[in-house]
């Protein structure tokens, strides 16, 4: 159910899995066309990159509901979760090439998806809880309070 301060958990991961998932997969593209000409950690950085640029605004519009493009603050944070995925992504494909020195694309592009749905998976929980959370104030609190208690009534008999 949405609430003004933005959607539930299960339509926002529903829109995170259709943002970042799609971005996930044009990036898992990418990521060996580009290791063409560059070798792969630099490619799979470039793409986390431009990636994370665009989820982190997709997710502040759209996912989260904030109705507003991110913040430098935001986009600082969702980097700091973009970083473990890049983290995480490599080493699966490191892994991959220490297992098979020659992997080919679809293998290639298995591995990296599965690490990075993986990765995606802890960064919703991040980007709801710690990002994009919206934290009511004091003052919006003690205005539901006061309207939620009863005021005395005098009764004269």
């Amino acid at each position: 159910m949405a609430t003004p301060a933005g959607p539930g958990p299960i339509a926002s991961f529903i829109r995170f899995m259709i943002f970042g998932g799609g971005v996930g997969v044009l990036s898992s593209f990418a990521v060996p066309l580009l290791a063409v000409i560059t070798p792969w950690a630099v490619s799979n950085a470039i793409v986390t990159v431009a990636s994370t640029l665009l989820c982190t605004e997709l997710h502040a519009r759209y996912t989260f509901g904030k109705g507003r493009g991110a913040g430098w603050r935001e986009h600082w944070q969702s980097a700091g979760s973009a970083t473990a995925a890049y983290l995480a992504t490599g080493a699966a494909m490191c892994v991959l090439h220490l297992m098979q020195p020659s992997p080919g694309m679809p293998t290639e592009q298995l591995v990296y998806l599965g690490a990075s749905g993986l990765a995606g998976a802890g960064r919703f929980v991040i980007l709801r809880l710690y990002v994009f959370a919206t934290r009511r104030s004091s003052t919006a609190r003690s205005r539901k309070q006061q309207g939620t208690t009863a005021a005395p009534i005098l009764v004269l008999a």
